[in-house]
């Protein structure tokens, strides 16, 4: 296990590594500079500002210089305000780490319980309705059901607030982000567990005399759970970081809006910082889901 991690541990740094090159390089490629729109900035200005950021030497160079300054603990300054970026990033990214906390929450628990009854239920009216539900929900993207949810609920209906600072109500954001993923893990959940109940150690147990609830949740159920980690890995790094769209739409000040605008501003600095802090992001995701496979069903073996 401990070889394991450690082999992991190096894979996600390679991994961290080719996700910054790609970026950075990438990034450069596109037409313009950070201060090309900059109101009145003559030639002389703009030179100036190039060399103070380094944006004078060559690309590779300059990639260098950078992972360097990272490997240090330095993320850099905003090239539109000059501002360290660690602290913006950590502010923006506590606000969008609890509206995806709530909604990864309320996706698991709901998507694991309907997903229990769906196939505890299979072919009957429970498990048709939810199936029906889970269809719509995978198919309807989150920005339009933000949308609606901000047409309906906070324009036409008036009953919820639009997004205060000072008074921030989750409750449509929350539900915006949390949809999709519900319905899929609901999805896996049902088919997973079908799968475990007409295994042969089911019947066993059945056979000895198992209480039915135990069967269903200590075995079942908990075999059946492993094709949702393996979803909710990766899935809890994206969400935490906000959706993008979602928090433009809210007026959410959080880690994804500020990545949007980022880009808007050709803020370069800012850009890497984020890619390369949701990149740490999936690759703890990963490494800790692998972790949860052996606390799940410790027969699993890694080499």
């Amino acid at each position: 296990m401990a070889k394991y991690i450690i082999k992991r541990v190096l894979l996600a740094v390679m991994s961290i590594i080719i996700v910054s090159a790609i970026t950075f390089f990438v990034m450069e490629l596109i037409p313009g500079g950070p201060f090309n729109k900059e109101k009145a900035a003559s030639p002389e200005v703009i030179k100036a500002l190039n060399e103070r950021y380094n944006l004078d030497k060559p690309v590779p160079q300059q990639y260098v210089i950078y992972m360097k300054n990272l490997l240090h603990g330095d993320w850099g300054v905003s090239l539109k305000n000059g501002r360290p970026i660690w602290p913006d990033i950590s502010s923006r990214f506590a606000v969008s780490a609890k509206l995806g906390g709530f909604a990864m929450l309320f996706a698991t628990v709901f998507g694991i319980v309907f997903g229990a009854i769906a196939a505890l239920t299979r072919n009957r009216w429970p498990d048709r309705l939810i199936v029906f539900f889970t269809t719509l929900g995978t198919a309807m993207p989150s920005f339009v059901l933000a949308t609606l949810l901000l047409l309906v609920f906070c324009i036409e209906l008036a009953v919820v607030a639009v997004w205060n600072p000072a008074h921030p109500n989750y409750v449509l954001p929350v539900i915006a982000l949390a949809v999709y993923p519900m319905a899929y893990v609901t999805r896996l959940t049902k088919t997973s567990m079908l799968d475990a109940l007409n295994q042969d150690y089911i019947r066993t147990a059945k056979a000895k005399g198992v209480p039915r609830a135990k069967v269903i949740f200590v075995h079942a159920l908990r075999n059946g759970l492993i094709p949702v980690v393996t979803y909710l890995g990766p899935q809890v790094a994206y969400i935490l970081t906000g959706s993008m769209v979602v928090e433009s739409i809210f007026t959410i000040g959080g880690l994804g809006s500020a990545f949007v605008t980022s880009i808007t501003n050709r803020d370069y600095t800012t850009i890497m910082a984020v890619t390369i802090f949701l990149a740490i992001l999936m690759v703890v995701a990963n490494l800790l889901t692998d972790i949860a496979y052996k606390i799940i069903d410790p027969r699993i073996t890694f080499n």
